[in-house]
């Protein structure tokens, strides 16, 4: 009798340590699965300093990021520049553009691992489309022949935004000290780029996101929107600039959260 009454309660000691150990393991946490990589592209006139803001939120909630820096020498050739550097960036990847970087998107959202793409503010461009003609075909945009000068250059004419128009385009509602400085740091990019066509188109099934800005006097709203639609993007609007990764950093970071998650 006593070996079996030892027998029954070493297996009963064993059936509550399973179920213990099993109960345990439910109720432990799952392994946080790795953040994805943020590309952020910026746009013409500026340099990847214009995601300043949002890159420091995002690191700061663990996401890693990179910001490449934008030839500006047109779609194609813009698009083979940064097409090593997205691809080189193993595990997933978020694509962010703004404005003109978002002409560069068709071309590199197929790179392996791509989760999501998100729009500021951005072109969302169908092939056979330019970006001045995207800009041109609804009213509103003050980017042009009375805001802009060309200065000329071995690869052909470079545009520069005058100084005096730079805020009213760009950065309305960015404090004019800081304005200034953006303007004096501005990166020309090649006339013939708003011109140049996308040839690719973008692969279906990835999702889309679209923060736009109502008071942008860069690419006019309604430019926005219907790029965004015809594609099937969830549309973020806030009251804003062109310029809202400056101006409204945390709105521009948490869309990207939003986009990056699983």
């Amino acid at each position: 009798m006593k070996i079996r009454n030892i027998a029954v309660a070493l297996a009963a000691t064993a059936a509550v340590g399973l179920f213990t150990a099993s109960t345990a393991a439910a109720a432990a946490p799952a392994r946080d699965t790795p953040k994805p990589t943020i590309v952020l592209l910026h746009g013409a006139f500026e340099d990847a300093s214009a995601w300043s803001g949002v890159t420091q939120r995002l690191q700061h909630d663990g996401y890693p990021v990179i910001a490449p820096a934008v030839g500006l020498r047109g779609v194609a050739a813009d698009t083979d520049q940064l097409k090593g550097v997205v691809d080189a960036v193993k595990g997933p990847k978020v694509l962010v553009s703004h404005s003109y970087g978002g002409m560069l998107v068709n071309g590199l959202a197929s790179t392996p691992d791509v989760k999501a793409l998100v729009y500021v503010n951005a072109f969302i461009p169908q092939p056979g489309e330019t970006a001045g003609q995207l800009s041109s075909q609804f009213p509103g945009s003050l980017l042009g022949p009375t805001t802009w000068h060309a200065v000329d250059s071995p690869a052909g004419p470079e545009l520069y935004v005058n100084a005096d128009s730079f805020r009213e385009v760009f950065a309305g509602d960015v404090p004019a000290a800081t304005a200034a400085v953006a303007a004096a740091e501005q990166r020309p990019i090649l006339a013939t780029a708003f011109a140049d066509k996308v040839t690719a188109a973008l692969p279906g099934g990835l999702p889309k996101y679209a923060l736009i800005s109502t008071d942008d006097k860069a690419i006019p709203t309604a430019a926005k929107v219907f790029m965004a639609k015809r594609v099937g993007a969830k549309i973020t609007e806030v009251a804003g600039s062109h310029a809202v990764a400056a101006s409204h950093p945390t709105v521009v970071a948490d869309e990207i959260e939003k986009a990056a998650r699983p």
